[in-house]
């Protein structure tokens, strides 16, 4: 099924009472890339206080850290922010270098809510659709018919081969593959089909 997940990475700073906090957030695919992200993060702001983290994974994972904070205060905002946000395979790192003030926790809560906020934004959102992977294979007299009936119904074609025939990789929103694919019969009178190689996700 589609999902919406962080466009590309990004990076946000917000400072509140002289503590800096620098939310780093990326689009992931597993549990491993969220790892390596919040590692590289670790590495590159080796010398801060904390390196809070959230993640959530499509499968249904959800990890979060608080990093030494106060419990609640850092790593469950951060995660209830990409909840809110409705995205998944996506990690946030919040790096907060302290600035001498005590925040206490409401203030904790609003900092790196309000930084996780402001690195999706940042990001931007996408949502990913799911899609199957149709090939067909026709004449040039038919092609630009077969390319436009895959655009009717929302298709996207992914490849193109000019050779003896044209073939064609369509990348079909699941759903809507069965009515392609008698539209397609019902335009070439039965003589071209769509043959399906697999499934995928497309950015839209």
């Amino acid at each position: 099924m589609d999902y919406k997940t962080t466009a590309s990475p990004a990076r946000a700073e917000y400072v509140e009472k002289r503590s800096r906090f620098i939310a780093s957030v990326a689009p992931v695919c597993s549990d491993d890339e969220a790892t390596r992200f919040i590692n590289n993060a670790k590495t590159e702001f080796y010398d801060a206080r904390h390196n809070v983290f959230a993640y959530i994974i499509k499968d249904g994972a959800e990890r979060f850290s608080d990093d030494g904070e106060p419990q609640g205060t850092a790593g469950m905002p951060a995660l209830e922010v990409l909840r809110r946000r409705g995205v998944v395979n996506t990690v946030v790192v919040l790096t907060r270098y302290f600035g001498g003030i005590l925040l206490g926790a409401p203030g904790l809560v609003r900092a790196y809510t309000h930084a996780a906020a402001a690195a999706l934004d940042e990001a931007g959102v996408v949502t990913m659709r799911h899609c199957d992977i149709l090939s067909l294979r026709c004449g040039y007299d038919f092609y630009a018919r077969a390319d436009a009936l895959a655009r009717s119904f929302d298709g996207f074609i992914n490849d193109r081969r000019f050779e003896e025939n044209v073939s064609l990789e369509i990348y079909m929103p699941k759903g809507k593959t069965p009515g392609f694919s008698d539209a397609l019969t019902e335009a070439s009178g039965g003589s071209i089909a769509a043959k399906t190689d697999g499934e995928t996700y497309l950015k839209i």
